[in-house]
């Protein structure tokens, strides 16, 4: 039986071949442009409309069984083609629903919530390192606040019908300890190809929803002008 990537130790799974600190970082970074990358071609060329079209039943019956079989793919396969199948899995889903939700705001409100969100994720990565025990520490934090602001946020818009601002704020601090978290456990694993495109897989998700939670609260502070 497969461990799952982040509780991989060092000695474990021999037959794969350690590569080193550097290219291993690069590796992450390449894995996270690529999906970046597929995300804005989907934007780019894919109207908003026509994602809107499609039955919502059916939209997120193929979003959750797509995301969940890609986090199965990369979290237990060791071999770094299947992990990459299984990240991808991930970013098409993503990518419609990031096409949808941006198509509501201003492109140069757009590019904003871009710009600091790579500026945050770069920060977080670097508090990260810096500070690996304090993240490892508030990994089970993280997922109680998550998980309890997803069961509050789902009570106020689906049955309430509300929203409050300050929700969105929560998220993104949430997943601002997220990236730190994360960036932190890729350190200590064992370095190799699949463990990096495990561990871009795992970051390509605290930055996509940090940029959706950063987008909406720069579009509810533009409004309240």
């Amino acid at each position: 039986m497969n461990t799952s990537v982040f509780e991989r130790k060092w000695g474990t799974d021999q037959s794969k071949e350690l590569i080193v600190a550097v290219r291993y970082n690069l590796i992450i970074g390449a894995v996270l442009l690529w999906g970046f990358a597929v995300n804005w071609l989907m934007v780019y060329f894919i109207p908003a409309k026509t994602i809107q079209s499609i039955d919502y039943g059916l939209f997120f019956l193929g979003y959750f069984g797509c995301c969940f079989l890609g986090i199965s793919l990369f979290n237990k396969s060791t071999n770094p083609w299947v992990s990459f199948l299984g990240y991808n899995l991930i970013v098409v889903p993503f990518g419609l629903v990031i096409n949808v939700v941006v198509s509501y705001f201003d492109p140069a409100l757009v590019l904003d919530a871009m710009r600091i969100t790579g500026m945050v994720t770069l920060l977080m990565m670097g508090l990260g390192a810096t500070f690996p025990r304090f993240f490892e520490k508030i990994g089970g934090v993280l997922a109680i606040a998550l998980l309890g602001v997803i069961v509050v946020e789902s009570i106020e818009v689906f049955i309430l019908g509300i929203h409050h601002d300050v929700i969105d704020w929560i998220v993104a601090l949430i997943f601002c300890g997220y990236i730190g978290y994360d960036w932190g456990r890729a350190q200590r694993i064992p370095k190799t190809v699949d463990n990096a495109v495990d561990s871009a897989a795992a970051l390509y998700m605290d930055i996509i929803n940090l940029f959706l939670r950063i987008l909406k609260i720069l579009g509810s502070s533009r409004r309240r002008r």
